[in-house]
């Protein structure tokens, strides 16, 4: 419990591992209509870290094309991009011994109307998250927020995983957002909201962001773009 609670110093760390992270991911999405295959693209992301001073990845990065992106796990191969494709991009580095972590998803060249429609309910559920993490709720109440919008939208089968996970010199730490995790929220803690839905053989999309709980809410310390992308 004693690192769920982050102080003022590890909390800047933490803002500044971030704001790198933000950097990093607007260099990858460059890249990502370039041709690249995932694993290319896997390498591209390590390397842009290094340049930004990051000792290592938090975790290895997701770059997922197409149907890979209806796996959330999906493990890193030689797909390449087409037109019409979904890209998930799951990254995060340690800068200063403190994790980042960060979903966004993009398209090749074109979105159809269901990816658009997918797009769009999960960024909902991403934004009621996030307005749930506040003290004094549980993190149930965090993930329920998010994954019972998905239900109404007709989706939450296709939400196949919790909501979040406790970050700070880890990627996971203890204490998830979960529909199970019935701990009160307290200041000083950080964790993801990262929902999504898997319409497996076909794409996925998930957008995450990391919250630090305040006095009367959240820090939402990810400042990346959530607008839908078309590169």
């Amino acid at each position: 419990y004693v690192r769920q609670i982050k102080d003022e110093e590890e909390k800047e760390l933490m803002r500044n591992s971030s704001r790198i992270n933000d950097q990093v991911m607007g260099e990858l999405i460059q890249w990502v209509g370039k041709g690249m295959t995932e694993r290319e693209l896997d390498a591209k992301v390590r390397e842009i870290y290094a340049l930004y001073g990051c000792e290592d990845v938090s975790f290895p990065p997701i770059t997922a094309f197409g149907k890979n992106a209806a796996d959330p796990h999906h493990g890193t191969d030689d797909t390449k991009g087409k037109k019409g494709d979904c890209v998930v991009l799951d990254i995060g580095g340690f800068k200063d011994n403190y994790a980042s972590d960060m979903t966004r998803t993009v398209f090749l060249g074109e979105v159809s109307e269901k990816q658009k429609e997918i797009y769009n309910i999960v960024l909902e559920a991403n934004l009621r998250g996030i307005a749930a993490a506040k003290p004094g709720n549980r993190m149930c109440d965090v993930d329920l927020a998010a994954r019972r919008y998905i239900e109404e939208m007709g989706y939450g089968k296709y939400f196949t995983h919790r909501t979040g996970h406790s970050i700070g010199l880890e990627d996971h730490e203890f204490g998830d957002v979960s529909s199970v995790n019935e701990d009160i929220i307290r200041v000083g803690q950080c964790f993801s909201v990262e929902p999504g839905i898997y319409l497996e053989n076909k794409f996925g999309v998930r957008i995450e962001d990391m919250v630090f709980v305040t006095d009367n809410g959240c820090e939402n310390i990810t400042k990346s773009r959530k607008d839908l992308i078309i590169l």
